[in-house]
C-alpha cells in the first residue's frame, strides 16, 4: 500500500486543558455559569465529539479570553487535529502554528503540524516539522514513525527504515510502526525481516488492510504466490477499493495460471490508481 494511505499518529486532545483553565475556584465558578465545562469538553473531544463540535468548543475557549497561554497553544492544537479529521489541512496549520507561538516547546503541535502537511503530500514541510518534534523530544517515537512515513512518500527508503527502526525502540507497542517498517523492509528487499514485523503488526491489529497488503507484496517477492492472494484477498475484504492489493493479487494470479482473475483484478486497480504498475515497478516486482 502506497506511504500516503497508511494512517499518520495524531496526539490528541491533552487533559491538562481542564487544569489550566480551571486552576482557580472563580474560574471553575465562572464554568458552571456558562457552559464553560462543554466547551473544554468538546475542545478534549471527550466522547467521541464529532469535528464540527471540537472546533466549535475550541473556538469558544480561545474566544473566551480564559485561560493561560500554555491552554491557549493547547486550544489551538486542539482545535488543529478537528480541523485535520474534517480534512481541512491548512486551518489546521494555521491553529498548530499560533499553537507553537503561543508555546514553542509544546511539542505535539511540531508533531501534528507535520502530519497536516503529510497530509497535503507537502514532504519537506512535514519532515522539518517534525525535525522540530524530535529535537524537542528524541524519545517521541510518534513522531520518528510520522517522519518514517514522509520519507517514504520520497522513496528514500533507507531514511524512512532508520526512523522505523528508532520508532520501534521507543514506542514498541504501536501497531502502526510495525506495519510501516515491514512495508519499507519489503521494498527494501528484507523479506524475512519484514515478514516478522507483518506478523508482529497484525498480532497487534488484525484488522488493518495495509499490513495485509505489505504481507501480500512480501510473499508475492519470495515466490509464495497463493499466500499473496491469500493475504491481497484479506486486504480487500477490510479495503475493496485497494488499488495495490488489487494489482498485487493479479500478479500473484497470473504467476499461478489463472489469466482471467489476473486480468480482472489488474484492470480494475488502473482505473482506481492509473500509474499503480509504474508503484509495483518500484518495488521491485515486474
Amino acid at each position: 500500500m502506497d506511504a500516503g494511505t497508511r494512517r499518520g499518529i495524531i496526539d490528541g486532545a491533552a487533559c491538562m486543558l481542564i487544569l489550566l483553565l480551571l486552576g482557580s475556584p472563580a474560574a471553575a465558578q465562572d464554568a458552571k455559569k456558562s457552559n464553560y465545562l462543554t466547551d473544554i469538553a468538546l475542545c478534549n473531544g471527550t466522547d467521541h465529539a464529532p469535528p464540527e463540535a471540537r472546533v466549535n468548543g475550541c473556538t469558544a475557549l480561545i474566544a473566551s479570553g480564559h485561560g493561560k497561554t500554555a491552554a491557549l497553544a493547547i486550544a489551538y492544537n486542539n482545535r488543529g487535529n478537528a480541523y485535520a479529521a474534517k480534512g481541512d489541512y491548512d486551518r489546521a496549520i494555521q491553529d498548530f502554528d499560533q499553537s507553537i507561538n503561543l508555546n514553542p516547546t509544546y511539542v505535539k503541535a511540531f508533531n501534528n503540524r507535520g502530519v497536516a502537511y503529510l497530509k497535503k503530500g507537502e514532504y519537506d514541510l512535514a519532515i522539518k516539522a517534525l525535525d522540530g518534534a524530535i529535537q524537542l523530544n528524541p524519545s517521541y517515537g510518534s513522531a520518528f514513525a510520522n517522519r518514517a512515513r514522509a520519507y517514504l512518500k520520497k522513496h528514500e527508503y533507507d531514511r524512512a527504515a532508520r526512523d522505523y527502526d528508532e520508532a520501534i525502540r521507543l514506542e514498541p507497542n504501536l501497531e502502526a510502526v510495525w506495519s510501516g517498517r515491514c512495508w519499507t523492509q519489503a521494498i527494501l528487499g528484507a523479506l524475512e525481516a519484514a515478514l516478522g514485523d507483518c506478523n508482529k503488526a497484525l498480532q497487534l491489529a488484525s484488522n488493518n488492510a495495509a499490513t495485509y497488503d505489505s504481507r501480500g507484496l512480501i510473499y508475492l517477492k519470495m515466490g509464495k504466490f497463493d499466500a499473496a492472494i491469500d493475504d491481497y484477498s484479506s486486504a480487500l475484504q477490510l479495503d475493496p477499493k485497494l488499488a495495490s492489493a488489487l494489482y498485487g493479487r493479479g500478479l500473484a494470479r497470473l504467476r499461478t495460471g489463472d489469466k482471467a482473475g489476473s486480468g480482472a483484478d489488474i484492470a480494475l486497480a488502473k482505473t482506481i490508481q492509473v500509474k499503480i504498475g509504474n508503484d509495483f515497478t518500484r518495488y521491485g516486482v515486474q
